[in-house]
């Protein structure tokens, strides 16, 4: 029956993989946590492995409906993307340690809310954006390396992938289609993901047998035909209308982290 289930409620998770170029993993966590009731130290690895097999579905068939993918051109953006957010998942993640948690949270939740604004307002009208892939390589490469950078803090922070984040970088700052920007989000958060779920493995988290017969396998099943599902529907939705429904789920994150929060403030104001 929980195989089942988990196979049903992750098809809509993966429609958002196949559809915007999320892993899904903001949505998938409170899933694992409230409804299957899986620890937090658990439902991090599994989460990520899902979102290996999200993201992997996703990309291969966004790929096939677009193409002509540029890879050549976005070449250097998406490499200094993945080369940022890398580095400082690792080398930042004792330095982030030492800020207050809920100012992180703050700062990241209403800055998903204004990018989530911005994206409404250009897929409902229309906002100048950046074309800094007309410049230089060597500009293209070091906003990159330090966009990934700031991209890569949310991660480490929050565990997730920060597709949420690369999209509206590559839409406002390089001026890249939204779906060509989506697309581009699944390649550069794969090596993120596929380092976390390295680390986790060499910890030996992945030795429990039930978890992928009940849980990672079934999940996995639902995410790819979602992620088929999403994908045809992003071949055929125009790219103004993914950027309001990416403005919608950024700000429904957004509000989501803000209750959650407020929840653990009243949990732990009642046990004082």
């Amino acid at each position: 029956m929980e195989a089942l289930l988990a196979l049903v409620v992750a098809i809509p998770i993966g429609v958002l993989g196949g559809l915007i170029g999320l892993g899904g993993a903001e949505f998938r966590l409170p899933v694992l946590v409230g409804i299957f009731k899986r620890s937090a130290r658990d439902a991090v690895p599994i989460n990520l492995a899902i979102s290996l097999i999200t993201l992997l579905s996703s990309l291969i068939i966004r790929l096939r409906v677009l193409h002509d993918f540029p890879y050549v051109s976005l070449l250097v953006p998406v490499g200094g993307l993945i080369f940022g957010g890398m580095v400082f998942a690792f080398i930042g993640a004792g330095w982030i340690s030492q800020i207050p948690v809920h100012r992180l949270e703050a700062l990241i939740r209403y800055f998903l809310i204004m990018i989530g604004i911005l994206l409404l307002i250009e897929g409902l009208f229309s906002l100048p954006v950046g074309h800094l892939l007309r410049y230089s390589l060597w500009l293209q490469g070091i906003v990159g390396i330090i966009c990934g950078a700031m991209i890569g803090i949310v991660s480490s922070t929050l565990g997730v992938a920060g597709g949420e984040l690369i999209i509206p970088t590559l839409i406002f700052i390089y001026g890249i289609d939204v779906k060509l920007a989506g697309t581009a989000s699944l390649m550069i958060s794969l090596p993120t993901v596929a380092t976390g779920i390295f680390r986790y493995f060499r910890k030996g988290l992945y030795r429990e047998r039930k978890e992928w017969t009940t849980m990672i396998a079934p999940m996995g099943a639902g995410s790819v035909a979602g992620a088929i599902l999403g994908g045809i529907l992003m071949g055929m939705i125009p790219g103004q209308w993914l950027k309001v429904i990416l403005g919608l789920v950024l700000i429904i994150s957004a509000l989501r982290m803000f209750v959650n929060h407020h929840q653990s403030q009243n949990k732990t104001a009642g046990k004082v």
